[in-house]
């Protein structure tokens, strides 16, 4: 075996360079009495002497040294004065968000703040930071996908409806829980007239430009919706845009949440294909939010946006959710997030170029979007 390589303190080397400067001893003494090598000796007050003039250069008279201090100074109290007024305003900003998404604004790899002062900022209780899911139960498994199948169905059902079709199924659930798990899946029922229940004034909601119009080329009006795709343990979201005059599936992207990110790749990768004149959306919180709306009236198009609850405003998008359910997700079990998404591509490949439309004469989305 090789001998093992000694290691030395730059204090150590320090010291020992300070001697053999002082020429009071020999190298060779210096070496015996330390146990390093001459050769050794003299490379670290080479070094030494290579970095010496380091230590001056940076000497400065008082007068500048003050000159810079006051100026740093002035600096500081300027950008105080600025930093108050960001944080007034953005603590104004995040009142109006929703504790979900003031919760994904908490940095936890990072911590360039200590998580009480980014809690104290988002106007979060601290200890509920640290609440930690419990994975979902196989009973409220069961229970999602049972609502998943029945909103399918019957998108119209809202939670009595769906409470009463679980209570036929056997399932033992009141309407508040039923309430809970639709919002965790998005889903809200849709009604043939308007829904006249409270607009979230928070977000600019848009009106819809598509009643009475004639949709008849590819990129004029595309939609986009999210649904809920269940897992053997868990759930994911989707979210398609769909030219509406082809029905071909411009784009999708999947989630394990309802965060913005996964939407707007889904619209990015989308207007890297084409641009369509209109975008049409319900109101969802994902569509009525700044990043969204900046994205695509930065890209040209024109937003348009569902009366809220209305069937017959986004039936294309509905009637794509009920095929791929019916034909794709309900007849396979996906047992991780990669086999979905692997599963769902090749179906949505199959979807656009090889699955026969009744709508467009027997033709595929494809040859329809791409003439």
């Amino acid at each position: 075996m090789g001998e093992i390589r000694k290691q030395y303190s730059p204090t150590f080397k320090a010291r020992v360079v300070l001697e053999l400067l002082r020429e009071t001893r020999s190298v060779s003494e210096l070496a015996a009495e330390y146990g390093v090598h001459p050769t050794q000796l003299q490379r670290w007050r080479k070094a030494a002497l290579e970095k010496l003039p380091q230590v001056f250069a940076r000497e400065s008279s008082w007068e500048e040294e003050k000159a810079r201090y006051d100026a740093r100074i002035n600096e500081l109290y300027a950008e105080i004065g600025r930093l108050s007024t960001q944080l007034n305003w953005l603590k104004k900003r995040a009142s109006t968000l929703s504790r979900d998404e003031r919760l994904q604004m908490v940095d936890w790899e990072r911590r360039e703040l200590p998580i009480r002062t980014q809690a104290e900022l988002l106007g979060l209780n601290r200890s509920g930071l640290y609440y930690k899911p419990k994975p979902p139960s196989e009973e409220e498994l069961a229970l999602k996908r049972s609502i998943d199948e029945i909103f399918t169905e019957h998108p119209y059902y809202g939670s009595r409806r769906i409470t009463a079709a679980l209570r036929r199924r056997g399932f033992d659930v009141n309407r508040k829980a039923v309430q809970r798990h639709m919002r965790e899946m998005g889903l809200e029922a849709v009604h043939p007239g308007p829904n006249l229940s409270r607009r979230n004034q928070k977000h600019r909601v848009y009106p819809y430009l598509l009643r009475g119009m004639v949709i008849a080329t590819p990129n004029q009006v595309w939609g986009t919706d999210i649904t809920y795709i269940r897992l053997a343990r868990g759930w994911l979201y989707l979210v398609a845009l769909l030219d509406w005059y082809s029905r071909y599936v411009v784009s999708w992207e999947l989630s394990d949440s309802l965060e913005m990110d996964f939407v707007l790749a889904a619209v990015e990768k989308g207007f890297a294909k084409a641009r369509p004149q209109i975008l049409n959306s319900d109101q969802g919180s994902q569509f009525t939010s700044p990043a969204y709306i900046q994205l695509v009236e930065a890209a040209g198009v024109r937003i348009s946006m569902d009366g809220r609850g209305r069937a017959i405003d986004n039936v294309f998008t509905e009637r794509l959710w009920r095929t791929l359910k019916y034909e794709e997700v309900y007849l396979k079990e996906y047992s991780s997030p990669r086999e979905a998404r692997a599963s769902i591509g090749t179906y949505f490949e199959f979807y656009n170029t090889r699955r026969l439309h009744q709508s467009l004469e027997y033709r595929t989305p494809a040859e329809v979007y791409f003439g």
